[in-house]
């Protein structure tokens, strides 16, 4: 079996990624980091956690997939499976009560 590597193609494993706590019960583990600041991100939110304050979607755009649990942004619960586009400049309030697992892309950092 011959494996092929592109130049630039990148992979990462989330167990294998750095984990910082940005608030008690919620973690973040970045997967990549690209050249013009986009970021791809896993954050993990243990059941009863919350955003401490407003999160201000600057300079860009958020994209969420909701990978497993319930996530709800202050206004309405997401189930897993579901995406989110929160233009830049927007906010909301990120937050669990079953607990969550989330992907987050951030296209212009």
């Amino acid at each position: 079996m011959t494996t092929q590597h592109t130049p630039g193609y990148v992979w990462s494993a989330v167990e294998d990624a750095p984990v910082r706590e940005l608030f008690p019960g919620i973690r973040l583990r970045t997967l990549w980091r690209g050249d013009g600041g986009a970021t791809a991100h896993v954050l993990e939110m243990d059941p009863g956690s919350h955003w401490e304050g407003i999160d201000v979607h600057e300079p860009g755009p958020e994209e969420v997939f909701v990978v497993s649990g319930v996530f709800n942004d202050g206004e309405r619960d997401y189930p897993a499976g579901s995406f989110i586009h929160a233009p830049a400049g927007s906010s909301h309030v990120p937050q669990t009560t079953a607990g969550s697992t989330l992907f987050l892309f951030y296209p212009e950092g």
